[in-house]
């Protein structure tokens, strides 16, 4: 008995029909080969298209260098401020416009060296057999490609295409941009090698780095480019601080050209070395500045001192007068130094007052030291200023925004109010102990005095003289000890690693990264199409399909036919087509026994819609049957869309028709057929009324005396999806064949029989599953039906179609000969 759940479509559909899938996924191999090529084609080109990027890197160390002149004794001393505070301040520089503008211009990088390639304009700089050397402070011509060819070893063309009458020009020394008049069209000029180009829009000439001889004819391409935009581009190098050592840097770059980051990360570095090295000179440089100056105003006073000397020595017994007066020369000379060493620290201290009220820039500041301060408070809060204003001015052009300077600022404001502070609290104490030296002076003074005349001028020559060379040999001890600072120090930035081509550092385009996805690409594609057909075909696929979908029997399954022709059985009696009929003629014959049919079998077959072979199954079921030797007819009830004359040849002017309605007796409607024992009555021309003919009395005669003449009468009939004639007709069919087609019947088309089975309409139905090819399987003869599709095991026993397909063609050969 029927359960109502088998007829249920959608409670049929939750599940997942994997096996299907992989089968349905199987017989779309050719689409997966298909992807594979399309893709791996389209990586492939992508790959030889591309340019190859490179990245480069160079290792660098940041470690505060000591002075190895330094001693205990040196009293010019600089606190840069540590290694923790410099690594911050250099990979900013780094990336700042101001490094990288002075980079460029030294490397002259807004040059480009350009050759075509197959694909692309290739970048060949530093593969060049020559450079061009430019006037920098002449006009170049900018963004025009300008074309270098080799004639001879000694000889070049130039080659420029102007579109317009004026041309665009940048002056490299000024980065300024104008306008020069130029003739449209092509120019070409010859130059010697080494020989100056003097043109308003072109001032430079060609040096040869490569003297083989191998350049002649080659073309190159040379542009010159905007400063600021070649700038903009190379400040893309990165920084990396190594967080397990916070003072190594590594530095690297990509691009296309391994050179030009060779060349730019090393000349980056020591552009950077040499700019932290004049800065920490700079302390050094300010303080011989500041000593220099001081000297040329005491070596005026020494002169003045040593002619008045000459001048008294002239006229006065010096020998006498110095033994007068030698007792208060030692000690006036020693209060004078001192006095002069105070007086140096008050005038520092007054001037680096005025200097930090009225001044922003602390860069030039001299050291404390060389005015005799020894004070530490000072001394670091000066260096610790000229730092700050140092890295204030370094990060002016590469700081965004106001958050940074803010922040320096405050730090300056900071170190400058404790050294306001520092500063007054040592002038009040120097500020004392002048006041006692100069009570000194006087009581020296004072005694001197008492000495006769000859005595106190001869003293007072002597006092200024000794003085000033005093003070002299202590600023020349100072300079000294600067220039020896300035000779010794080190950059606290050293190589580790320089950048160097050594044959790696491919980065892109990823060849085989790309071919991986192209394979992957070239298999999900089509994988996704199959699983969306496989979703949105809605028809039946196997024999599972319909076993899932109704528990009405499959009575046998039917191949692909692979001729034009309907009468398959006839014309290949021992193929598996053939075979897959006479199964379904002895299932039948089990069907009418056990329904106690006797004499006259009648069967009737239909479909859901038109083109589900319902007359190709009836034309070979009756062929099986007649081939039998029973006499048997096809009768062609489908009064609509008659067709089933065509394939033996008949016309359709005469048939049932014409027999129902009482025009024709049957032996003028029967036809004979050229297969023994198979006649054939087709429809005949269409009516007007096929329905009424087919419910009407004539045709209960036409089957009675049809069960007088034939043993087994097969009626085609209409589809009963679409009409209702095959209902009316199964009335007088003992057996009911429905018919349904692989990849075509829809799976709704099933609950359609289902529900007319259900109400009765049909009766001792059974379904036949035609046009059925399995396509993951490419052994002969599988899928043909029960017991009779056997693979390599039927050779001999079948005559098989010869398949379209080559593949499968070859592989049945090869089968067939290794089962041999």
């Amino acid at each position: 008995m029927l359960d109502v759940k088998d007829f249920s479509f959608f409670e049929n559909q939750n599940s997942f029909d994997f096996k299907g899938f992989l089968i349905k996924t199987a017989s779309y191999w050719k689409w997966f080969v298909l992807g594979l090529i399309v893709c791996l084609t389209i990586a492939h080109q992508i790959n030889i298209r591309k340019q190859k990027i490179y990245s480069l890197e160079t290792t660098l160390a940041v470690s505060e260098q000591e002075n190895p002149l330094f001693t205990s004794n040196t009293s010019l001393v600089f606190n840069w401020g540590g290694t923790s505070d410099q690594v911050q301040t250099i990979g900013t520089t780094l990336r700042s416009r101001s490094h990288n503008e002075l980079v460029v211009d030294k490397l002259s990088f807004y040059i480009d060296y350009l050759k075509e390639g197959k694909y692309f304009t290739e970048d060949v700089y530093g593969y060049t057999p020559f450079v061009i050397n430019l006037d920098k402070s002449k006009n170049q011509l900018a963004g025009i490609p300008i074309n270098i060819k080799f004639v001879t070893p000694n000889e070049f063309e130039v080659t420029i295409d102007f579109t317009s009458n004026s041309a665009q020009v940048i002056n490299y020394s000024t980065n300024k941009y104008d306008n020069v008049d130029v003739v449209q069209g092509i120019l070409k000029k010859r130059f010697r090698i080494g020989q100056q180009i003097n043109l308003p829009y072109l001032n430079c000439n060609l040096s040869l780095v490569d003297n083989d001889e191998n350049y002649i004819g080659s073309d190159y391409i040379i542009k010159m480019n905007s400063f600021d935009g070649t700038v903009s581009r190379f400040r893309n190098v990165k920084v990396a601080i190594d967080e397990r050592a916070g003072s190594i840097i590594k530095l690297s770059m990509e691009g296309t050209n391994k050179a030009r980051i060779v060349d730019y990360l090393n000349a980056t570095v020591k552009m950077l070395m040499k700019m932290q090295l004049d800065s920490k000179n700079l302390f050094a440089e300010n303080t011989i500045k500041y000593i220099d100056t001081t000297l040329s105003l005491m070596e005026d006073d020494l002169k003045d001192a040593n002619n008045q000397l000459k001048d008294f020595s002239r006229s006065k017994n010096v020998l006498e007068i110095e033994s007068g007066g030698s007792t208060y020369q030692d000690q006036i000379l020693e209060l004078d130094i001192k006095k002069d060493d105070i007086d140096r620290k008050l005038n520092y201290y007054n001037v680096l007052n005025s200097y930090l009220k009225n001044s922003n820039d602390f860069s030039k500041l001299p050291a404390p030291a060389v005015a005799g301060i020894d004070d530490i408070n000072v001394i670091t809060n000066v260096s610790k200023l000229i730092q700050l204003s140092i890295r204030r001015a370094e990060i002016g052009y590469s700081a965004k925004g106001d958050v940074m300077f803010d922040q320096i600022d405050n730090e300056m404001a900071s170190v400058k109010k404790v050294l306001l502070e520092n500063i007054n609290s040592a002038k009040a104490a120097i500020q004392y102990e002048s006041s006692q030296v100069k009570n000194k002076i006087f009581q020296a003074e004072s005694k001197i005095m008492t000495l006769p005349d000859d005595n106190q001028e001869y003293l007072s020559i002597m006092r200024k003289y000794n003085l000033s060379n005093s003070i002299i040999d202590a600023y020349l001890q100072k300079r000294n000890e600067a220039q020896i600072v300035k000779a010794a120090n080190l950059s606290d930035i050293q190589f580790i690693d320089p950048a160097k081509d050594i044959g790696d550092g491919l980065i892109g385009p990823r060849t085989g990264v790309n071919y991986v996805i192209a394979i992957f690409l070239g298999l999900l594609i089509p994988l996704l199409i199959v699983f969306l057909i496989f979703f949105i075909n809605n028809s039946i696929q196997n024999t599972d399909d319909i076993s899932n979908l109704t528990q009405i029997p499959l009575i046998g399954v039917v191949g692909l036919k692979h001729s034009d022709s309907n009468l398959a059985v006839f014309e290949k009696p021992k193929s598996a087509l053939s075979e897959s009929f006479r199964a379904i003629r002895s299932s039948l014959q089990f069907l009418y026994k056990k329904q106690n049919v006797s004499g006259t079998k009648t069967l009737m077959l239909t479909s859901s819609v038109s083109g589900e072979g319902k007359t190709f199954c009836s034309i070979n079921i009756a062929t099986v049957f007649a081939m039998s030797e029973k006499k048997t007819v096809i009768v062609g009830l489908d009064l609509r869309k008659p067709k089933i004359f065509e394939d033996f040849n008949f016309k359709n002017d005469v048939g049932a028709v014409n027999y129902l309605i009482g025009q024709n007796t049957l032996e003028e409607v029967t036809l004979k057929t050229k297969i023994p024992n198979l006649d054939l009555i087709t429809s005949g021309p269409i009516p007007p009324n096929p329905s009424e003919l087919i419910m009407g009395e004539t045709m209960r005669e036409l089957m009675e005396e049809l069960k007088k003449k034939y043993e087994y009468i097969i009626l085609d009939t209409p589809p009963v999806g679409l009409v209702t004639d095959a209902v009316e007709l199964s009335n007088y069919a003992d057996v009911t064949l429905y018919v349904m087609r692989q990849n075509f019947t829809k799976k709704e088309m099933v609950n359609l029989l289902n529900n007319r089975v259900k109400r009765d309409e049909l009766s001792n139905v059974s379904i036949i599953l035609n046009g059925f090819e399995n396509k993951a399987k490419y052994g002969a003869g599988y899928g043909y039906g029960y017991g009779y599709g056997y693979g390599a095991y039927s050779n001999g026993y079948h005559e098989e179609d010869e398949p379209k397909n080559m593949f499968v063609k070859y592989y049945k050969r090869f089968m067939k000969k290794i089962n041999f």
